[in-house]
């Protein structure tokens, strides 16, 4: 039996149910707002889990209670909290030797202001969790790096006292994600817009990118560096080559799937399958 850890059922999610239908695996939705996960007690019954949750918080305590209980999920705790933080996905992609955009982490705002001083502007400051493309600030001159920081720092989160950094890279107004599932690049996309922020939960329209080797390469390498499973790949297009941007481990697909013609869901449920020891499950 899988469990699909989830709270809203998206389009994505439809999608997902469907294949385990078609593939004639069993599947039972867990809902978020219902579980309960004892913590050396029984855990529910599933051989694999696989993670849909849009709450990077929900979605790492049950990842690790559920592997720390002997369950198998998709994606493991271990990458949901390296791909859930953009300064450990960062740490990550350098550490494997891949390229990045120019980034620096403070944990002050003089520190901050004088990093992007060095930087040069515009710079972009990003939280350190977050999706969608919210919450982030292409900064232009010192009056904006002073105004943005100190309402950073007024905000009082903790998360919000640590600034995260990257150079302004003047991309094609577009990006480019690839997904990869366990050891392939399944394919790839573009994500244009008018505005600097391409993500599709925005303004970003998605359109094919032809999975040249250098984009398959990299995809998988990112992936490889993060813990590997099945991810969005996000990747910039710089004057020297291409850089790896982020990583997203419980990905929205359907702008992917509308553009590519791939079946992402089907792709995802064989993965999951196969991670459970569940293939021989056949309609």
């Amino acid at each position: 039996m899988v469990g699909i850890l989830c709270s809203r059922v998206r389009v994505e999610e439809k999608l997902l149910f469907e294949a385990f239908r078609r593939r004639g695996a069993a599947f039972e939705r867990m809902d978020e707002d219902t579980l309960q996960l004892p913590i050396g007690g029984p855990l529910p019954p599933y051989t694999v889990v696989l993670d849909r949750s849009i709450h990077h918080g929900r979605s790492l305590y049950a990842l690790s209670l559920l592997n720390a209980g002997g369950v198998k999920t998709v994606n493991s705790a271990a990458v949901a909290q390296i791909c859930g933080d953009k300064i450990l996905t960062s740490a990550a992609l350098a550490a494997a030797g891949l390229p990045i955009p120019k980034t620096v982490v403070t944990f002050s705002r003089e520190a901050a202001l004088a990093a992007i001083e060095a930087m040069g502007y515009p710079v972009v400051l990003k939280p350190m969790v977050g999706s969608w493309g919210r919450l982030l600030a292409k900064i232009n001159d010192r009056d904006a790096a002073e105004a943005v920081l100190e309402h950073k720092e007024t905000l009082g989160s903790y998360q919000h006292g640590i600034f995260y950094i990257q150079e302004y890279v003047d991309k094609p107004q577009r990006d480019i994600r690839a997904i990869v599932i366990g050891d392939e690049t399944i394919g790839a996309m573009y994500r244009s817009a008018d505005h600097w922020i391409t993500n599709t939960a925005r303004t970003g329209q998605a359109r094919p990118c032809p999975l040249t080797p250098e984009i398959d390469q990299l995809a998988r390498r990112a992936a490889e560096a993060v813990g590997g499973g099945a991810l969005a790949v996000d990747l910039l297009e710089h004057p020297n080559g291409l850089l790896v941007n982020e990583i997203n481990y419980t990905m929205e697909f359907r702008g992917f799937v509308e553009a590519t013609g791939i079946d992402v869901a089907g792709r995802i449920v064989e993965f999951v399958l196969q991670v459970g020891g569940e293939n021989q499950a056949v309609a």
